[in-house]
């Protein structure tokens, strides 16, 4: 079962791409479903060269960079401590006897020996993180090795866990909407939303900031269309998809996409989810007027769109994102209590309205 999972990036066309050499990285993850077994994905999919991870271990976060003693466990790859995962491709670890409580913090370490190139990572995790001296620390229960803090996810993919009762994976699929873009903190979200109000299944987030379902983009990572298996369809216990994206198709390519071109793209989406066994909600593109880029021409086709999900019923429903943030004064603005002030991402209020606005009923 997916218990946390994060969209990948890549940070090769950054000024100054991370690297590691001789170096451990701790990540602090947020598991979404109970178990007695937990299994990690490495991923080096936007690397250039080889990584060795030359050991890895997970634990229960005591806070900050610290690790509850008596809970480290070692982290084996096809039974060997050491894995290099070539460019381009992910490692699923051996399962790991751990007891994880979901809502409970895990610790990641990974140790990387060599120098990695460009990392592959997370940009947004709105979660601090850790980064050691030289060495090895992923044995070290105590924070002191880790003297500089991220707010990047590297190199970790996800965490599932086995022995779960839950009833299912729920991924969360879209932009920065989804990622969390305007919220104060950590887990204020509308995925974290409502994953509390769904105890019985794991909500996953796989919001990528700036992510468009067409396009590939260097900063934002690939399309929907083209991250769907990795990031969406690869998730174990997957049972409902719920996709907001369609926003940064009309406001951040050039020329801009058409309604016609995102619902044919929403149309390979939700036949590809329904092949693999698993439902799809559609989520209306939210509230921009007032926003960078915002015009006439992007208003229209969002509307379009909007009223495509809205009554096609090619998905196996609506979540009407739309509707719950926006003014009722103005139905084209952001409700301004939502907003986080740039007239497109909202506020922690936008997000709690939108982690309540879905309908449970429609997660069956």
């Amino acid at each position: 079962m997916a218990a946390w999972a994060t969209g990948q990036q890549s940070t090769a066309t950054l000024p100054a791409p991370p690297t590691f050499v001789d170096q451990t990285v701790r990540m602090i993850v947020h598991p979404r479903a109970d178990g007695r077994l937990v299994r990690i994905r490495l991923s080096n999919t936007f690397g250039d060269r080889p990584v060795t991870f030359g050991r890895s271990t997970v634990g229960l976060s005591a806070g900050g960079g610290a690790v509850v003693t008596g809970t480290l466990r070692a982290v084996t790859f096809g039974g060997a401590a050491s894995t290099t995962v070539p460019a381009g491709r992910e490692a699923l670890s051996d399962p790991v006897p751990l007891d994880v409580k979901a809502g409970g913090d895990l610790a990641v370490s990974v140790y990387l020996p060599t120098d990695t190139g460009p990392a592959t990572y997370h940009r947004a995790a709105y979660q601090t993180n850790y980064v050691s001296v030289a060495g090895d620390h992923t044995a070290d229960t105590a924070a002191t090795g880790f003297t500089t803090t991220a707010g990047h996810y590297f190199f970790l993919d996800s965490v599932s866990v086995g022995g779960t009762s839950s009833a299912g994976t729920v991924v969360a699929l879209g932009d920065s909407i989804t990622d969390g873009s305007g919220s104060a903190g950590s887990y204020h979200r509308w995925p974290d939303v409502l994953a509390g109000r769904i105890p019985r299944q794991s909500v996953v987030d796989e919001g990528i900031a700036g992510n468009k379902v067409l396009s590939d983009d260097a900063v934002s990572g690939a399309s929907v269309l083209h991250r769907l298996d990795r990031d969406v369809l690869s998730q174990p216990g997957l049972r409902t998809v719920i996709m907001l994206e369609g926003i940064n198709d009309l406001r951040s390519t050039t020329p801009p996409a058409t309604a016609a071109q995102i619902i044919a793209g929403y149309r390979q989406i939700i036949a590809r989810v329904h092949a693999r066994g698993a439902r799809i909600l559609g989520a209306t593109i939210t509230p921009v007027e007032g926003s960078a880029r915002y015009d006439a021409n992007m208003e229209q086709q969002r509307q379009a769109v909007n009223t495509w999900i809205r009554t096609s019923r090619a998905f196996d429903g609506v979540v009407d994102f739309a509707a719950t943030l926006a003014d009722p004064a103005d139905q084209l603005r952001l409700l301004p209590a939502y907003d986080s002030g740039d007239h497109l991402h909202p506020d922690n209020a936008g997000y709690q309205a939108m982690g309540n606005a879905v309908d449970l009923k429609l997660l069956r």
